[in-house]
C-alpha cells in the first residue's frame, strides 16, 4: 500500500468560490497599505482650521473677535511672545507636578482598593458604593471644602486631582482582575495555589491592558483635575488654571487659547506616555491596539 506526501509547494485551486472569497480577504489589507493612518487625523485637523477661521471672520463680529481669535494669533500674539510663552510654560511646570503627583497617588490608592475588592464578594460589596458616590460627588462642591480644610497650596491640589483620577483606575483593575479565564482560575485551584499566587501568577498579569487602559483614562483627569483646582485656589504658585483664569478676565483671547491648547496637549502626552508603557508591559501577547 503506498501512500502520497501531503503538497509543500503552494496550493492552487480552481473552485471559484474559494479564489473569490481569496481575494475579498486580500482587500482590506490592500485598502489599508494605500491610505496610511496618519491620514484622517490630519483630514480632520485641516477641517477643524478651516471652521475654525470661518467662525473667526464670517460668523463673529469683528468688534467681538477677541472671543474666537483666527488660529494664527494664536502662535502670534501667545506663543511667540517670549514673555507669554515663559508664563505658560512656568505655569505648566507647576500643573504638571501636581497632577502627576495626584495621579501617582491615585493610581496606587485605586489599585490597592480594587485588590481588596477582588479578594471577597462581601469587600466588594462594602467598598465598591463608595467609589460610585465618589464619582459621582461633584468635585466643584467640594473644592471649596478642601480648601478650608487642606489649605489652599500643593496638597490641596494633589488631593483634587486623586479625587477626580481615582474611579477609573479602581473600576478597570477590579474588572480586569475578575475578568481571569474560569478555566485558568480552576487550574490554579487544582493545584492548591494560595491567594497570593493567583493573584500575582494569574489575575495580574491578565488584569494589566484593562489596568493601564484605566491609567490612561485617569492621566487625563488628573491634568484636569490640576487645573480646576489652581483655577480656584488663587493662592500660592499659580499653574495653568490660574493662568486661564487672568487671561478669561482680561479677555486676552490669543493668550487664553493659548494656555488652552498647551493644557489639552499636555494631556494628551500624559495620555500616550501611559498607551507607550502598556504596550511595553502587555504588547508581547496582547493587541494593545484595539
Amino acid at each position: 500500500m503506498t501512500t502520497t506526501a501531503p503538497p509543500t509547494g503552494p496550493v492552487t485551486t480552481t473552485n471559484p468560490k474559494i479564489r473569490t472569497i481569496s481575494r475579498a480577504s486580500e482587500m482590506p489589507a490592500r485598502r489599508g497599505a494605500r491610505f496610511p493612518s496618519w491620514v484622517p487625523p490630519v483630514l480632520v485637523f485641516v477641517v477643524i482650521v478651516a471652521l475654525w477661521y470661518f467662525v473667526s471672520y464670517v460668523v463673529i463680529d469683528p468688534k467681538q473677535s477677541f472671543l474666537v481669535p483666527p488660529p494664527h494669533t494664536i502662535f502670534t500674539d501667545a506663543f511667540f511672545d517670549p514673555k507669554t510663552l515663559g508664563d505658560i510654560m512656568e505655569a505648566l511646570a507647576r500643573s504638571a507636578g501636581v497632577a502627576l503627583t495626584g495621579l501617582a497617588i491615585a493610581i496606587v490608592i485605586g489599585f490597592v482598593w480594587a485588590v481588596a475588592m477582588s479578594q471577597a464578594r462581601w469587600i466588594e460589596r462594602s467598598l465598591f458604593p463608595y467609589a460610585v458616590i465618589l464619582q459621582c460627588i461633584p468635585i466643584l462642591a467640594l473644592v471649596p471644602l478642601i480648601g478650608f480644610w487642606f489649605g489652599f497650596d500643593f496638597p490641596a491640589r494633589v488631593i483634587v486631582c486623586i479625587l477626580i483620577a481615582l474611579f477609573p483606575i479602581v473600576s478597570n483593575t477590579l474588572f480586569g482582575l475578575q475578568s481571569v479565564d474560569k478555566g485558568q482560575r480552576e487550574l490554579f485551584q487544582l493545584q492548591k495555589a494560595n491567594r497570593w499566587t493567583v493573584l500575582t501568577k494569574l489575575e495580574f498579569p491578565a488584569a494589566l491592558p484593562a489596568i493601564f487602559a484605566g491609567m490612561r483614562i485617569s492621566a487625563g483627569l488628573a491634568v484636569v483635575g490640576a487645573i480646576v483646582g489652581d483655577f480656584f485656589f488663587r493662592r500660592g504658585e499659580p499653574g495653568l488654571g490660574a493662568l486661564i483664569s487672568n487671561y478669561q478676565s482680561r479677555v486676552q483671547g490669543p493668550e487664553l487659547f493659548a494656555a488652552i491648547i498647551t493644557a489639552a496637549l499636555f494631556g494628551v502626552v500624559v495620555f500616550l506616555v501611559f498607551g507607550w508603557l502598556g504596550k511595553l508591559a502587555v504588547g508581547k501577547w496582547y493587541d494593545y491596539s484595539k
